[in-house]
């Protein structure tokens, strides 16, 4: 892809979009430009990465073809203050904060202004990433392919109604952090029974790594795949038995129904 492509904000979600644009090849370090508040950052960003960098706001957004506001959602006013005018005519910007919505998006910045709302992970990093992607209307169906192929090339891509949006942290945006909680726990017993932590933790993240590939790649339901290991009067029967005496599910959904909450709250 020959597109100029920006991010406003260098924190860890950005890195993680910019570490999976770079490893799939589908952009090219020379037309990338991200800013950042320090030069710290700055330095640190350019070493690891090799792109353009700036502490100038304006000068990444006058040459994107492509915006990501990688910034936190209270940073967002201030910065599209700062640079909305100096917005090339058919730039998308791409949001990647929670919460913050597509019509608020479009009074600050202009209502002719193409806008994309998504929600990816840091699974990105590593080209396993998850996103959900929401247009307004002023994104052709061909400028919304083409950001799909954007966020497709460091992971898989959902296009989703905008009302849903607030619902994805709790499932893809902020799980992994679920997801390395229970490899940690799953670390933390089998050191306890002897192993040692640096297998145990290559162990616990293979098996979730291997359990999730056979729900993508078999199509078979989760349940149906868990009652294949769990066999008559077994060690694997017990083990689910007491995950659901001492709330695992349950826990799993209270969880997500507070990340939810927070995330539909967190409006700039």
């Amino acid at each position: 892809m020959d597109k100029k492509i920006g991010f406003i904000g260098s924190g860890n979600m950005a890195k993680a979009i910019l570490g999976g644009l770079l490893s799939s090849g589908v952009a090219a370090s020379e037309n990338i430009m991200a800013s950042a508040l320090t030069d710290a950052t700055i330095e640190s960003i350019k070493k690891e990465f090799n792109i353009n960098t700036t502490r100038d706001n304006i000068s990444v957004a006058a040459v994107s073809d492509y915006l990501f506001l990688a910034v936190k959602p209270d940073q967002y006013a201030g910065v599209i203050n700062e640079m909305k005018d100096h917005l090339k005519e058919n730039t998308i910007v791409i949001t990647i904060a929670a919460g913050v919505t597509l019509e608020s998006l479009g009074e600050q910045l202009g209502q002719g202004v193409k806008i994309v709302r998504t929600m990816p992970n840091t699974p990105s990093l590593v080209g396993e990433g998850m996103s959900a992607l929401c247009p307004n209307e002023k994104v052709t169906e061909e400028e919304m392919a083409q950001v799909v192929e954007l966020f497709s090339s460091f992971g898989e891509a959902e296009v989703l109604p905008e009302s849903l949006m607030d619902s994805v942290p709790a499932v893809s945006g902020s799980s992994p952090a679920y997801v390395f909680m229970f490899i940690e726990a799953l670390a933390d017993g089998a050191v306890k029974q002897g192993i040692s932590r640096d297998k145990a933790y290559k162990m616990a993240a293979q098996a979730v790594l291997g359990a999730a590939k056979m729900v993508l790649e078999t199509g078979s339901h989760p349940g149906e795949l868990k009652d294949a290991v769990c066999s008559p009067g077994g060690a694997t029967i017990e083990a689910v038995s007491t995950l659901e005496k001492t709330g695992f599910r349950a826990s799993v959904l209270s969880a997500m129904e507070s990340c939810y909450k927070k995330s539909s709250k967190m409006i700039d």
